[in-house]
């Protein structure tokens, strides 16, 4: 029986790829950096915004960086367009509230900009607890974010089903002990993630319908 559903944000539910790549490339060029293509911006999120800007300007400018991004990408995300919901996210959740499963988003974005992100997109209503690395220790693929959730909410391993786009998260789930649907819609390649051999790897968050069906 699955109790908890547990959700990352970027490429799995939201589609804020535009908003990272705007708010990166005016850090790059007010700190005198090249730009960036949209594609490399995309396939280097998900370690959090600090370890994405040190992979552009190094870690003697993170700080410096990080002081040009953050504002700006707080003004970016509330602009008209900048985050859209991933085709099918918005069906899928209201699926899993009629099931009456739990749900719950463990990013690696600071707590400040997915609250944004989710309050954006009007889909906050649906989660029982948000929860990022800056709020619990360790950043995925560490399993602090999931072990805690799953600690809050009262869920065990084996009632518990991790959704994420990146290999990353599939690291993240096998090390807390859960299911792993990967989806191959957001940073990593179906490959990629094929080849750490999640429970499941689906094309479509869609496909989530069935398959926790079958399992519940």
């Amino acid at each position: 029986m699955i109790k908890l559903v547990i959700f990352d944000l970027d490429g799995t539910l939201a589609n804020a790829y535009p908003a990272v790549y705007e708010s990166v490339n005016h850090t790059l060029k007010v700190l005198g950096f090249p730009p960036s293509s949209h594609a490399e911006v995309k396939r280097s999120v998900g370690g959090g915004d600090r370890k994405l800007l040190i992979h552009y300007v190094g870690k003697k400018m993170g700080e410096q960086a990080l002081a040009v991004y953050r504002p700006h990408h707080a003004r970016t995300l509330k602009q008209k367009g900048a985050v859209t919901l991933m085709p099918g996210a918005g069906e899928i959740l209201k699926f899993l509230k009629t099931k009456g499963c739990k749900l719950a988003i463990a990013s690696n974005r600071p707590t400040k900009f997915t609250r944004i992100i989710l309050r954006e997109l009007g889909i906050l209503k649906y989660f029982d607890a948000v929860l990022c690395a800056d709020k619990a220790g360790r950043p995925k693929p560490a399993p602090d974010i999931l072990q805690a959730l799953m600690k809050r909410l009262k869920a065990g391993k084996d009632e518990t089903v991790y959704v994420g786009d990146m290999t990353i998260d599939v690291k993240c789930g096998r090390r807390a002990g859960v299911r792993v649907a990967a989806l191959a819609t957001g940073s990593s390649y179906k490959k990629e993630l094929k080849a750490l051999k999640p429970w499941v790897v689906a094309g479509k968050i869609t496909q989530l319908k069935k398959i926790i069906a079958e399992v519940s």
